[in-house]
């Protein structure tokens, strides 16, 4: 589903993605841990062009670029095939929770407004907020915000959903709200998921497979259980060891 290559991205003489290059197959829930700094969220950025990288190939599903030469209509193209769950949320608070959900139905995907909001009652019950439909953003705690985003996410039918440490900007008590919905999703959603976390509990109980970056390198990746519990790779090691009372 998804396969970049050889991805660079400099911010001036700082090189902040060395040569990335990753597959990730349809359905598959790959989980980015890794030390502040590493590139996790600049790489998750660049799958959907927010941040554009120097050099590089992404292809998602049948939609391919060159990172280097592409156009507007490429990058649009490309952004139709994801969506991104961000970690602070990004509602407009001008709109319910409910129309949240709907907005970019209507106006990306040109949906009639009556099944937009339909699909939007649907998606706001599967993350368990319909009672809270008619609320605004202001009103919801953080827990709850970052499930209307969650919802958001899956009203478009992306072929691939992007979680951006949905959980770092909540308070510790809501984390797990969160965490269980991306679980439930993760079991029931035929959706390719690449999440970003620094939730290593989280990771080993929820993907597929995880993969482990510093300075900008993946240094490991395989199974979620083998590398978090028994990594091989000496950098993983010292970062894993440094959250050992955190995982436990």
């Amino acid at each position: 589903m998804i396969s970049i290559s050889h991805i660079v991205k400099r911010y001036g003489q700082h090189t902040v993605l060395d040569g990335i290059s990753l597959d990730i197959a349809q359905c598959e829930v790959v989980a980015i841990i890794g030390p502040s700094g590493s590139g996790k969220s600049t790489l998750l950025r660049c799958l959907n062009l927010l941040e554009r990288p120097a050099s590089g190939t992404i292809r998602i599903g049948d939609t391919v670029l060159d990172t280097a030469s592409c156009t507007s209509s490429q990058v649009f193209a490309l952004r139709r095939r994801s969506a991104m769950v961000f970690q602070n949320h990004n509602l407009f608070n001008n709109k319910t929770a409910l129309g949240n959900v709907a907005e970019p139905m209507i106006t990306v995907q040109k949906v009639p407004k009556a099944e937009a909001y339909a699909r939007a009652e649907a998606l706001l019950a599967r993350v368990g907020l319909l009672s809270q439909a008619q609320q605004y953003p202001v009103t919801l705690s953080g827990g709850q915000q970052q499930r209307v985003s969650i919802a958001r996410a899956l009203a478009v039918n992306a072929d691939v959903i992007l979680f951006d440490e949905p959980t770092s900007a909540l308070d510790p008590e809501r984390v797990h709200e969160v965490l269980h919905v991306i679980q439930t999703l993760a079991r029931e959603q035929n959706t390719t998921m690449v999440i970003v976390t620094h939730e290593m509990a989280f990771a080993r109980q929820v993907a597929d497979r995880v993969i482990f970056m510093e300075e900008g390198k993946i240094v490991e990746q395989g199974n979620a259980k083998q590398v978090i519990d028994a990594p091989r790779q000496p950098a993983t090691q010292r970062f894993l060891r440094r959250l050992s009372p955190v995982i436990d």
